[in-house]
Formats: structure tokens, C-alpha cells, sequence
């Protein structure tokens, strides 16, 4: 099992990067290797909202399909995910957002085990790139969120 955690500081508010993580369906337009994602079901109960979502990646001729469990807590400014199923044996990650600075720390942890040897050997080979340019992708598409006019 590969387990991985970061901490990193960003000059966003804890608000707009918790609602850029949690704002799952739009992950096909700004985060690598998506491919694309459904929302499969949602439940309510405010501050906590759990769905079930489908993601497809891809890379290259390789394309892969899960599903996860997604639980938001806005009021916690917490976001935990569950593989319910797909190529991995283990799928977990978690994301902590706190104001800190004039700015926000995002803690974020992530334990995985493919089903698949190979994968395993390729995806751990390749893993620390893949993170650093998915959380720029976060934070590019917090920087974009935050200069767009109040409608």
C-alpha cells in the first residue's frame, strides 16, 4: 500500500479552496487525466453532503473507471473519499482546509493499492508527479474563481 500526505499554502481563502475540491462534477474541466464524471447520488444534511460519483481517467491509451464515496462537510471545511469500487484494492483520501496567514493550508492524505502489480509499479513510479500537477490544478483554478467579476 502507497501512502502519501502534503501540506501546502496557498493565497486563497480555506471557503474557495474547499469549494474548489468539492466541486467534484466540474473536475473534468480543469484537473489532468479526467476524463469524465457523474454524480451517481446525493444526500443532503447540512453542513455534511455524501454522493456517490463515477470518475473515468485517462492517460494515453490507458482508461480507468471508479466509483467513490464523497463526503463534504462545509462547516468542517472537510472532504474524505472512499472507493466503493473500481482498479484499486484501496482507494482513501483526505482533504483538511484551514484559514492560516491571509491565506489557506491545505492538509491533504492519500493511502491507495491497485488490484493490479503493474499498476501498482507504474502508478507509484509516477505518483509524486501526478499529485504536484493536480494540486496546481487546484490552485490554478482557484486563482481563476477568484478573479472572475461577482455576477
Amino acid at each position: 500500500m502507497t501512502a502519501h500526505t502534503e501540506t501546502r499554502f496557498v493565497p486563497y481563502s480555506a471557503d474557495l479552496m474547499f469549494g474548489v475540491v468539492a466541486d467534484v462534477e466540474s473536475y473534468p474541466q480543469f484537473l489532468p487525466w479526467v476524463v469524465a464524471l457523474r454524480i451517481l447520488s446525493r444526500r443532503q444534511s447540512p453542513p455534511q453532503e455524501v454522493m456517490t460519483a463515477e470518475m473515468a481517467v485517462g492517460y494515453g491509451a490507458l482508461r480507468e473507471k471508479y466509483t467513490s464515496k464523497v463526503e463534504l462537510n462545509s462547516q468542517a471545511r472537510t472532504i474524505d473519499v472512499t472507493q466503493i469500487s473500481g482498479p484499486f484494492r484501496q482507494l482513501e483520501n483526505h482533504w483538511r482546509f484551514a484559514d492560516e496567514g491571509g491565506g489557506c493550508r491545505i492538509d491533504f492524505s492519500i493511502t491507495y493499492e491497485f488490484k493490479s502489480r503493474l499498476l501498482n509499479a507504474v502508478a507509484g513510479a509516477a505518483f509524486g508527479k501526478v499529485y504536484v500537477k493536480m494540486a496546481d490544478a487546484f490552485e490554478a483554478r482557484a486563482k481563476s474563481l477568484s478573479e472572475q467579476p461577482v455576477q
